[in-house]
């Protein structure tokens, strides 16, 4: 199904911009409806649809799946084996979240361990499943109750990095050795007081208190070049030097810390080989746009964007988006579920010229 907005005919396409003459810019389509809630989600430029399960939903013994766009039919991936079913163990996943891809044909995903205490980064080849690398971060990195949501890989350079929202920080690993560096205590990374989320008109909670989120959402320039970054609870959009943040230098990094420009109240982000913003606006079901220039506008807005969790660019031109009623899980509303299937994977088409994996 497509819902057109006319309104977010806002994006000037480039000259080297693929087009696709029956879709107009702004248009977004429900891709997937499912019943159980997807968390962050990764497209390849082919069209595979790859989600994790978020760990909030009702358990239902899978935690990464692939779903067939033609049928809405799911299926573990890449096996059933490594879905946890009972406790936690070193041999299965326990909470997988963030997922992103790289241009070498990998899925990545953040494994942040909530029940073992420990957070492992997996790496699978999408072609065949196969498993190519599997990272656990240090303790000393990433104690138990970090809470490394979001990741973006960097294949070419090597690096994969991460946002620890529980202890506010960015995380470089090394993806040869597992060399890890973490970068904290900065004001940059930190939620922000008056950025409330505010959904539905109701100020969101979170475990009971107003949710005040810190740096969640980030993503990474077409060269790898640059770090961007921001809170959930902020409205500021920020960027460092990945050079700078792997030497581990404090001041080194800081040193390359930059204001980007604005953004909306969101939990995920994705950059455009053209160096466009785009971030899940919570407070207003919305997908939102920081343009190269520095100019913030709505890219489309719908009542089905219903909690945007992730975004992620998959096939050329097309951005896709979680849809998973968050808010209304009961760690949130502080009272029973109330979200009420199906849960949804949409897309949006942006006419740019990008494609998945870094």
């Amino acid at each position: 199904m497509k819902h057109l907005i006319t309104s977010a005919l806002w994006l000037s396409l480039t000259a080297s911009s693929f087009v696709n003459a029956t879709t107009a810019i702004g248009s977004l389509e429900t891709v997937a409806e499912l019943p159980i809630r997807p968390g962050n989600v990764s497209v390849t430029a082919q069209g595979r649809i790859f989600a994790t399960v978020h760990p909030l939903d009702t358990p239902s013994g899978l935690q990464l799946i692939e779903v067939n766009r033609e049928t809405n039919a799911y299926k573990a991936w890449p096996s059933t084996d490594l879905q946890k079913t009972s406790t936690a163990n070193t041999t299965q996943f326990d909470t997988l979240l963030g997922i992103a891809q790289d241009k070498a044909g990998h899925l990545w995903t953040a494994d942040m361990g909530l029940e073992l205490g420990q957070t492992r980064i997996w790496g699978f080849n999408i072609k065949d499943g196969s498993l190519y690398k599997q990272i656990v971060l240090p303790q000393a990195l990433a104690p138990k109750g970090s809470f490394m949501q979001d990741l973006v890989v960097d294949s070419q350079k090597g690096w994969i990095y991460l946002a620890d929202i529980a202890n506010p920080g960015l995380i470089a690993v090394r993806i040869d050795d597992g060399h890890t560096i973490r970068f904290s205590d900065h004001s940059s990374l930190q939620a922000e007081a008056d950025a409330v989320m505010n959904i539905d008109n109701k100020t969101t909670l979170f475990n009971g208190k107003v949710a005040s989120v810190a740096v969640n959402p980030i993503s990474l320039s077409a060269d790898g070049n640059t770090l961007y970054y921001g809170a959930m609870n902020g409205t500021h959009w920020y960027q460092l030097s990945t050079a700078a943040l792997q030497t581990g230098n404090d001041n080194k990094i800081i040193a390359t810390v930059k204001l980007v420009g604005a953004k909306p109240v969101s939990d995920g982000a994705s950059t455009s080989k053209q160096g466009n913003h785009y971030f899940t606006n919570l407070n207003h079901n919305a997908i939102s746009m920081l343009d190269n220039k520095g100019t913030l506008t709505t890219a489309v807005s719908s009542p089905l964007l219903d909690f945007p969790d992730s975004v992620q660019f998959g096939e050329t031109g097309w951005l896709y988006i979680s849809v998973n009623q968050l808010h209304k899980a009961k760690a949130f509303n502080g009272q029973a579920e109330t979200a009420k299937p199906p849960y949804r994977i949409m897309r949006l088409w942006t006419g740019e010229d990008t494609a998945a994996g870094q």
